[in-house]
């Protein structure tokens, strides 16, 4: 139990970003956190202190002046009595608060009066974010010694908007607590990943080739995920049109046997996360002019040969990495070739799902999916596909540290 015997004071404000506050505390507690949970009136409009009092198993605070909490001068007890805080999720308000020294009512009076280290993840709208008097109000706040996990990137609560101002995932903010009091704030600081993604290009002639409906979002939003825990990440891309996730070097490639090599020249790596949807097959010898229809004549053969299973070389190497990461995209039997490829590939973990058209997960913008590892099989709900980013980069974190 990472977190045994640790206190966090959890501060929560209002934001729909809070109902993700009560998979927090139900994560920290089964570390072995003990939390504390301190409401603003704008959180309780979100989540009820009963709930979160029945998941931390404790005293919810919410009033600055509540005579039962405050007669031992309960603020400054709050404030010192554990080992960091954490404020999830911090909103503009709260945020431009504590920039400016602010506290009028328990939240911000506990912060100001605080001497522990302070974790915040921000929460908000992508227009809330980019303003200029939040921009100046993190930069203070970092130059105070905060630290920051997200925002991410991905949808609103608010139909038809997205952007950066997603609360980080539970696991991805609890990977960011373990690695603040190990005595630093990215729990993969130092660590190097590579990361696959994207289809590969498989050429038939010069402008025909061999391909499938990948995006590569998934995989460029885990590079991302990891580069916010600190991971030096290069991640290899197939074709996409995508913009190149920050603070990650990108290695782009088209075909199956450049994506292999790339792979390989990133490593020796701690992580290696094989997220492209990489061609089984590519043609034996391709066309170096474009193949013309001929009158009266059928197409003409394609002699297919099998591409390199990068996967599979990457989880038998010498120089495997000490997280395998692999992703079985199927259209049946989901559970079963998941396990199979697990055993085949020599991975820790498969990442599976299901890819029917029906589903609209190959190309879009959510994923469902099964985490499968020798241990069992744990089914995520219905995610953004940053969402699974985060999730999963504080899954790899956790086997790290």
């Amino acid at each position: 139990m990472p977190l045994a015997g640790k206190r966090i004071l959890l501060v929560m404000s209002g934001g729909i970003a809070a109902y993700k506050s009560l998979d927090l505390i139900r994560r920290l507690r089964e570390r072995g956190a003990e939390v504390r949970p301190v409401m603003t009136a704008g959180a309780q409009q979100f989540v009820t202190p009963l709930a979160v009092g029945a998941l931390s198993a404790g005293h919810v605070y919410t009033d600055l002046f509540s005579r039962e909490d405050e007669q031992d001068v309960g603020h400054i007890r709050l404030a010192r009595d554990c080992d960091l805080v954490v404020v999830a999720p911090a909103t503009a308000d709260l945020m431009a608060k504590m920039a400016n020294g602010l506290a009028d009512d328990l939240a911000s009076t506990v912060l100001l009066a605080s001497d522990r280290p302070v974790l915040l993840a921000p929460a908000m709208n992508p227009k809330m974010w980019a303003h200029p008097a939040t921009r100046r109000n993190v930069a203070t706040l970092r130059g105070d010694g905060l630290a920051f996990i997200g925002p991410n990137a991905g949808e609103m609560a608010e139909g038809g908007e997205a952007g950066l101002g997603r609360m980080a995932e539970p696991l991805e903010i609890v990977a960011a607590v373990e690695g603040l009091l190990d005595g630093g704030a990215r729990p993969l600081a130092g660590r190097k990943a590579v990361v696959t993604s994207g289809p590969t290009h498989e050429p038939i002639d010069p402008v025909r080739y061999i391909a499938n409906r990948s995006s590569g979002r998934q995989g460029h939003a885990i590079a991302a995920a990891l580069a916010r825990l600190g991971a030096e990440v290069t991640l290899v891309s197939g074709p996409v049109t995508l913009g190149d996730p920050p603070g990650v070097t990108v290695v782009k490639v088209e075909r199956a046997e450049e994506m292999l090599q790339a792979v390989l020249a990133a490593l020796p790596a701690d992580i290696a996360v094989m997220v492209a949807a990489v061609a089984d097959w590519r043609v034996a010898t391709p066309n170096t002019e474009k193949i013309k229809k001929q009158p009266g004549e059928g197409p003409p053969p394609l002699m297919l040969a099998e591409n390199p299973d990068i996967l599979k070389t990457v989880g038998h190497h010498a120089k495997r990495p000490k997280v395998v990461v692999g992703f079985a995209a199927e259209t049946q039997d989901v559970e079963s070739n998941g396990r199979v490829k697990l055993q085949k590939k020599g991975a820790d973990l498969i990442v599976a799902n299901d890819v029917s058209p029906e589903t609209g997960i190959m190309g879009g913008t959510r994923n469902s999916v099964k985490l499968i590892t020798a241990g069992g099989v744990e089914q995520w709900p219905d995610l953004s596909k940053d969402d699974v980013a985060g999730r999963l980069a504080g899954w790899i974190a956790e086997r790290l540290t």
